[in-house]
């Protein structure tokens, strides 16, 4: 039986759990508590779980006694245990309310094939499940799975060698730094010529994250546990204080949330230099203070068009971006590929400087958006997808790649008066529009002067509504 199979067979458990009103999300938390009892016998690795809560004691039970005996197991393994166990079952409750419901789930699971799920990688395994939540609309968990195909090239041009310090602030189920280390050990000339003290450091320190979800820091947890790596992931708000232990690392990978924080309130953050209400704005000044400032530190971000133009913080950041670091590439991604429909998003990769100032030279765009056709579930987006951009990446001249796609500006360019510093640039000739040249100016026929008519008598309405209101 494969991965794939087993997966499947996991999936299909939900429907067990309807009449349970479980969610989907929460379906994948209540199998994490489940299947790393199982993993951890299966790999004898149960030395720090309790004998009276292992494996072996849990299947033995059933009915209200099951549920009883369940519910203790959560609590002391939260409570009382240390280290991973403790993180990962820390506040841990059950919301399947039926024992025959959770025996039945107990019972399929003890009767996987195992022998084949280590084969292939219990972490590949448990990959694979996430994955299937977030490509399921009514999880809502693609709000933070970025597609595995754009987190392996970002990883493969950013390139993260063994002895560097790797963090993704805004982690999600740790995608981007397993990513990050199976990179390197599969580039990694040989492993087991690294010492002790290197080994203990790939295992426990390269890789980091911080995710503020306790949920989803649950799942992340187990993922990076699945795959040998035992850095902190710490659960905490980035934009806080808190946020501020992040920091001194040479890679940084990651696709932090969108939109502003609740209530419009600003970051808490008392190291910004500008104050936002704008998330990803707040999390790209982060990711560039916290690389080394020794010219090698370097990021890649998935941010959205807005970065790109926002007027105000968002030109004062984008600026003190490329003063503090080479801002070398921006990659438009297609639209579709994750979020919602039309969402349009980039992918920022920089170099932080060894000083402050006058880091960036020339962004090169790349335009992997436009004349692209539909992504979306029926039809996913592939490595393939990414050969030319690729290419242009990492040609040792790019002056010399020809390639409609990939163009440069200047810093000069970019910072002409009245550009505000805009990146949103780069773009193509768009074939859906028929003739550029036949298309009226639209000062000139007028519909600038409409629109702005058009905004003026909205204005007027809701003044006069707001005097009406206040009379009343």
């Amino acid at each position: 039986m494969t991965n794939n199979e087993i997966v499947a067979k996991l999936w299909n458990l939900c429907n067990v759990l309807r009449d349970d009103g479980i969610t989907y999300h929460q379906y994948v938390t209540e199998l994490t508590y489940i299947l790393f009892l199982k993993m951890a016998k299966e790999t004898d690795r149960e030395e720090q779980i309790p004998e009276k809560y292992r494996w072996d004691e849990l299947v033995k039970r059933d009915g209200m006694e099951l549920k009883r005996f369940y519910a203790d197991l959560l609590k002391e393994l939260g409570d009382n245990c240390k280290g991973r166990i403790q993180e990962i079952y820390n506040g841990a409750q059950s919301n399947i309310d039926a024992p025959a419901n959770l025996k039945k789930i107990i019972t399929n699971i003890d009767a996987l094939d195992w022998y084949s799920a280590k084969e292939e990688g219990l972490g590949n395994l448990y990959e694979g499940l996430l994955e299937k939540n977030a490509n399921e609309k009514k999880s809502g968990a693609g709000q933070y799975f970025t597609p595995r195909v754009l987190i392996d090239v970002m990883t493969e041009l950013i390139a993260p060698q063994a002895g560097e310090r790797c963090n993704d602030p805004a982690c999600g189920t740790f995608g981007f730094m397993i990513a990050a280390d199976r990179y390197v050990k599969e580039h990694t000339n040989d492993m087991f010529d690294l010492d002790e003290d290197e080994m203990h450091f790939q295992k426990y320190e390269a890789f980091t994250g911080g995710e503020l979800v306790h949920e989803t820091h649950r799942l992340a947890l187990m993922n990076a546990m699945l795959h040998d790596i035992e850095g902190k992931i710490y659960l905490c708000d980035t934009l806080s204080n808190e946020g501020k232990v992040m920091n001194g690392f040479d890679v940084v990978l990651t696709n932090p949330p969108f939109g502003t924080k609740k209530g419009g309130e600003r970051a808490t953050r008392d190291d910004f230099t500008f104050q936002t209400s704008n998330k990803q704005l707040n999390f790209l000044q982060h990711i560039y203070r916290s690389l080394k400032a020794d010219g090698k530190a370097r990021a890649a971000v998935v941010l959205p068009d807005n970065v790109l133009f926002a007027d105000g913080d968002g030109e004062r950041i984008r600026d003190d971006l490329m003063n503090k670091c080479n801002l070398h590439t921006v990659l438009r991604l297609p639209t579709g590929i994750f979020y919602a429909q039309g969402v349009k998003t980039n992918v920022l990769f920089f170099t932080r400087g060894e000083n402050d100032c006058n880091n960036t030279k020339e962004v090169w765009f790349y335009d992997l958006r436009t004349n692209m056709p539909s992504f979306g579930k029926t039809n996913p987006l592939k490595l393939e997808h990414f050969d030319d951009f690729k290419k242009a990446y990492l040609a040792d001249d790019r002056h010399a790649v020809n390639d409609e796609r990939f163009s440069c500006y200047t810093y000069e360019q970019i910072s002409e008066e009245g550009k505000a510093h805009s990146l949103d640039l780069g773009l193509i000739r768009d074939d859906s529009v028929l003739d550029y040249d036949d298309l009226p100016d639209p000062i000139e026929s007028g519909e600038v002067c409409i629109e702005k008519l058009e905004e003026a008598v909205d204005l007027l309405k809701s003044v006069v509504n707001e005097l009406k209101a206040l009379e009343k």
